[in-house]
């Protein structure tokens, strides 16, 4: 059956949603940027919008693509700043940021993840194990500090330098430390850990729809997804562990998604799948991503 997770973040709202924009609270500072999953019309009108918002994000007149564009800020907006998240004894503190891709630095539905992460690191270790947890297209590196937080030895991959950088400032600005950083194309990564015959107990991924790696390397989800799992289930540990994988295009559900972990790991163990989200003030629901993930012993 498939889940709808929403997480508990009290330094993040979605105000509002609609005409394929949202309002989000990030901290003290409310931000306005595209959303394409949010096809029906706003709540609050187009005053309380502008009123509102601290920095909107408007795409480039000459580009096609939503995700390139200028930010629009009021003086008292800043160009980087703090949000914390915390569970259990885990505090995380990451850096934000208007970037020229629309991003601002953490997708916060993913917190539903991070728990999950840190509770079953957190159960490993109470058996006398110390897992090695592998994170790629880690981004800035939220699941990356959750595991860490927990205990977990990480290697995080990601093929963006400065990205790399950005998550070793979160690390640091969380009071963490001894992150293993890698910056380079994650199949190239995955394909030479199965021939050095590595094994983690945890893996993490996050693919975008596309991308570039650390040397051009191309990477097409629909025409990769199904070698990243095959390498990815000869990684994880038989016996006992964890996998999260994430999907954002538009149109991938998680039936597709489960169905194809299932046949590169068979047995998948305790499974779950579904959409994360979250519920604006008026009460409407915006899908932001789709997951399945497991947990074997």
């Amino acid at each position: 059956m498939s889940q709808l997770l929403t997480p508990l973040f009290p330094d993040y709202e979605l105000i509002d949603s609609g005409d394929y924009e949202k309002l989000e609270r990030f901290g003290k500072f409310i931000t306005r940027r595209p959303e394409p999953q949010a096809l029906w019309h706003k709540s609050l009108s187009a005053e309380e919008w502008a009123t509102m918002a601290d920095a909107s994000f408007l795409k480039t007149s000459s580009s096609k693509s939503d995700e390139r564009g200028d930010w629009h800020r009021k003086r008292s907006m800043p160009d980087r700043w703090i949000i914390e998240y915390s569970y259990k004894k885990m505090n995380l503190r990451m850096r934000l940021g208007l970037t020229s891709f629309k991003h601002v630095g953490i997708f916060p539905e993913q917190a539903a993840n991070w728990n999950f992460i840190y509770d079953n690191i957190e159960q490993q270790i109470s058996k006398g194990i110390t897992p090695k947890v592998l994170n790629l297209f880690a981004y800035t590196g939220g699941a990356t500090l959750a595991a860490r937080a927990a205990g977990a030895d990480v290697t995080h991959v990601d093929s963006v330098k400065q990205v790399v950088t950005w998550s070793r400032e979160n690390m640091e600005n969380s009071g963490l430390e001894g992150v293993r950083w890698i910056v380079e194309d994650a199949l190239k990564f995955v394909h030479r850990e199965v021939r050095r015959g590595n094994r983690y107990d945890g893996i993490i991924l996050d693919p975008p729809a596309y991308g570039r790696g650390a040397n051009g390397e191309k990477w097409i989800l629909e025409e990769n997804i199904v070698e990243m799992l095959e390498c990815c289930a000869k990684l994880l540990n038989d016996k006992h562990g964890f996998l999260v994988l994430n999907l954002y295009s538009m149109g991938l559900s998680s039936t597709l998604a489960r169905t194809a972990l299932r046949q590169a790991f068979g047995n998948t163990g305790n499974e779950e799948a579904g959409e994360l989200y979250f519920k604006d003030r008026a009460g409407k629901e915006l899908p932001l991503g789709t997951f399945c993930r497991f947990t074997r012993g």
